[in-house]
């Protein structure tokens, strides 16, 4: 290919926003045509770890988990992106599958995968417990998957959201949540309470 459509740069932190070589770099990348945009990847509930740098004027992207639960996004974040027309992709859409509505207490993974740390001892049965919440407001023409989705999607902020597909059927289902619309204003207003402010922990990264 030519150029690489949009080029992201995964954990950031935002002292990095004055660096010279920083910013020479993503003009000289754009400038030779190498790439059409950048974009930033933010870390794990810090969604205001970014900002000053899209204030440089040189992101045109920002990835950033926005989900039900992570709502954060929403203070400080989306308003600057909207003032300055910067795309917002929303990663994590699922809560790293606890949105899928499977999980149990007694839900348990391989060693090898990383979600046995991620949802260990001290984040599964608190987790659980939010789904649990989550499952009583779900209307019953509504999957758990498509709730999350769709609220996601919901948000004119939002550019687009990536989700993790594992089977033809999820992309199926998936692409026709796309098509859906809007969640209705009421269900979006009882989504809200649902808002889980977390902070990094060492079983997140």
């Amino acid at each position: 290919m030519d150029a690489i459509d949009l080029l992201q740069f995964h954990v950031w932190d935002d002292s990095w926003a004055n660096e010279p070589e920083f910013r020479d770099t993503i003009k000289k990348l754009k400038n030779d045509g190498l790439i059409r945009y950048f974009g930033l990847s933010l870390n794990r509930w810090e969604p205001d770890n970014g900002i000053k740098t899209l204030q440089t004027g040189l992101v045109d992207a920002v990835q950033v988990i926005y989900n039900i639960f992570d709502q954060a996004p929403e203070d400080n974040l989306f308003p600057v992106c909207r003032a300055l027309n910067v795309g917002v992709i929303a990663r994590v859409p699922l809560d790293e599958g606890s949105l899928g509505g499977k999980l149990t207490a007694t839900t348990t993974f391989p060693v090898n995968d990383w979600r046995s740390g991620y949802f260990g001892p001290e984040n599964l049965s608190r987790t659980v417990g939010r789904v649990e919440i989550l499952k009583r407001i779900l209307p019953a023409s509504m999957t758990m998957p498509e709730l999350a989705l769709r609220f996601i999607l919901s948000n004119p902020d939002v550019s687009t959201t990536i989700v993790g597909m594992r089977r033809p059927q999820h992309v199926r289902v998936n692409l026709a949540t796309s098509d859906a619309g809007p969640l209705d204003a009421s269900l979006l207003e009882a989504l809200k309470p649902q808002r889980w402010d977390r902070t990094p922990q060492r079983w997140s990264d």
